[in-house]
């Protein structure tokens, strides 16, 4: 009799211990599939206009998402967002800086080349953006 109880009490313990694995990898999933429809729904406000909006939904998904996927999606939205010229507090300096974190922390991401090319947009951007300040201090002291 002894026997059959500890049997049975094997097949308890595979079956608790199927049940929690079931449970690790189900919740895993589950966090998944609600980070990818939080990615979209910051993707929808962006093509709203509503960058307030998908900033906010983008860095939610940022402190979900510890360093996995999605979380160099919505570092890649940011940077669009600051860089748009429609967002009336866009801002060159963060977009680059969002681009960079991108290649910097996912570089096997596919987001990467979008990134580089982004970089390379914004300081161009910058650099002009320089060029025509000390144009005008020229201009300054060239008119006293």
């Amino acid at each position: 009799m002894c026997r059959k109880r500890t049997g049975q009490r094997k097949y308890l313990y595979c079956i608790l211990a199927g049940l929690t694995m079931f449970l690790l990898f189900g919740c895993s999933s589950l966090q998944q599939s609600r980070l990818s429809g939080d990615l979209q729904n910051a993707e929808e406000l962006y093509a709203r206009g509503d960058f307030e909006g998908g900033l906010k939904a983008n860095q939610n998904i940022m402190s979900l998402c510890e360093k996995k996927p999605p979380c160099e999606q919505a570092l890649f939205n940011m940077g669009l967002i600051y860089a748009s010229n429609n967002y009336a507090k866009k801002d060159y300096r963060k977009s680059m800086a969002m681009f960079q974190r991108v290649v910097r922390e996912y570089p096997q991401s596919p987001l990467v080349p979008q990134a580089r090319t982004w970089i390379g947009v914004l300081a161009v951007i910058e650099r002009s953006k320089d060029i025509d300040v000390e144009i005008e201090r020229t201009k300054k002291k060239l008119a006293r």
